[in-house]
């Protein structure tokens, strides 16, 4: 018997479905009766709008987040083994990316089982690509500390790798922090680093600006409670 395949669905982060995902990924959401999803509440949601095929309360959900027991997560690729696809969701935008999900990819990897990624949107990506900074050399460094000492600390040691290794250094914070990690970003930055800000992205209100730290420091946006993606780099001479 053939071996089912674990796929790898993005998720919208905003805008319309069309704009966001290729109709190939809604057409093969139809393949997969299991789901792997960090919230069976958004997931369903998520798979309604898609216009999923089958009965939702037929459809078998397996939560992958923080709360998750790790002892658990081992039978979750069964079905594989019987010739059945299993979906894995993010919660927004591309799984595995900044998201739990890369364990049970690890583990399909490790037993040997397809993993098919598919197209989507990636706020991290969509930032870099407006950003102007430099997209041949860049990293992700997820969340910086709450602590406003430590933090400023990372954002100067963050600055420093980016100046030595002409890195563009990309972060996130929880949407409530985000104005206080930008008050940090604008007063602990040198003048001249530039410091892109892609916030709300495929939405109406999306605000994607880069521009230098001095500059920032005359007009600062209100970014409260907004999905927001932080860069820092320079600008091409």
């Amino acid at each position: 018997m053939p071996q089912g395949k674990l796929i790898l669905f993005p998720v919208t982060i905003g805008g319309d479905l069309p704009l966001s995902l290729p109709v190939a990924n809604l057409g093969l959401l139809d393949s997969c009766k299991v789901f792997i999803v960090e919230e069976v509440r958004t997931a369903r949601r998520f798979l309604k709008s898609a216009g999923y095929s089958h009965p939702i309360d037929g459809t078998e959900f397996l939560e992958l987040n923080e709360h998750t027991d790790p002892r658990t997560i081992g039978h979750y690729l069964d079905p594989l083994a019987h010739g059945e696809n299993i979906g894995l969701l993010s919660e927004a935008g591309l799984p595995c990316i900044a998201d739990p999900g890369a364990v049970v990819t690890q583990l399909a990897q490790r037993r040997g089982y397809e993993v098919v990624p598919l197209v989507g949107p990636s706020s991290l990506l969509l930032t870099l690509m407006a950003s102007g900074l430099n997209g041949q050399n860049f990293a992700f460094v997820g969340y910086l500390p709450v602590d406003r000492l430590k933090r400023e600390k990372a954002i100067r040691m963050l600055e420093s790798r980016m100046l030595k290794e002409r890195q563009t250094q990309l972060f996130i914070e929880a949407p409530y922090r985000n104005n206080q990690l930008m008050q940090s970003l604008v007063s602990t930055c040198a003048g001249e680093t530039v410091i892109c800000v892609g916030c709300d992205l495929m939405l109406p209100t999306q605000f994607i600006k880069s521009q230098r730290a001095a500059d920032w420091s005359r007009s600062m946006p209100d970014l409260h409670k907004r999905n927001t993606v932080f860069a820092i780099g320079e600008f091409a001479n």
